[in-house]
């Protein structure tokens, strides 16, 4: 099972982070801290794979972003560098060459699409066709919630 994602930049900028299993925010803080340094400082060639505490941490570099998951000892970190990397394929299908920039502006989407590719740390749909299309129906959903009454009652529309 998956405990925590982390993207962050080269600058060590932390983008998004999802928990799967609770942790206090100082001990979330001191977590991210530790692992954004140790991963930054490695050189491009070395293992993407660390044992770190009584996890394992697996990461990859695309572009400016660090994509970090930490997982349990007897989980296969070839698996998780997988769902990494269907994760970035669906970021850059959905928002078409996806940059920091994207995640920045539109955390929202990012977190939506992660949270239906892995739920509670664990992969909940492998179809990227599905994925987007349950994410295209959130934004077809999100585009009709905000009626045009609403507007009228307030002397807007």
């Amino acid at each position: 099972m998956m405990h925590f994602m982390l993207l962050f930049s080269r600058q060590g900028k932390l983008r998004l982070q999802k928990w799967y299993v609770a942790q206090p925010d100082k001990a979330r803080k001191k977590i991210t801290r530790e692992l954004v340094t140790t991963i930054l400082a490695r050189k491009p060639k070395m293992c993407s794979f660390l044992e770190w505490r009584d996890l394992k941490v697996v990461y990859k570099r695309y572009a400016s972003l660090y994509f970090c998951c930490a997982i349990e000892q007897q989980d296969n970190e070839l698996l998780t560098l997988e769902v990494i990397h269907r994760y970035v394929e669906l970021l850059d299908k959905y928002f078409g060459s996806v940059c920091e920039l994207d995640i920045i502006f539109n955390f929202e989407k990012a977190y939506f699409i992660l949270d239906e590719l892995l739920i509670g740390g664990e992969v909940q749909e492998t179809s990227k066709k599905n994925v987007l299309k349950a994410i295209a129906a959130q934004d077809l959903m999100q585009e009709e919630e905000i009626p045009q009454s609403l507007f009228e009652d307030h002397g807007l529309g």
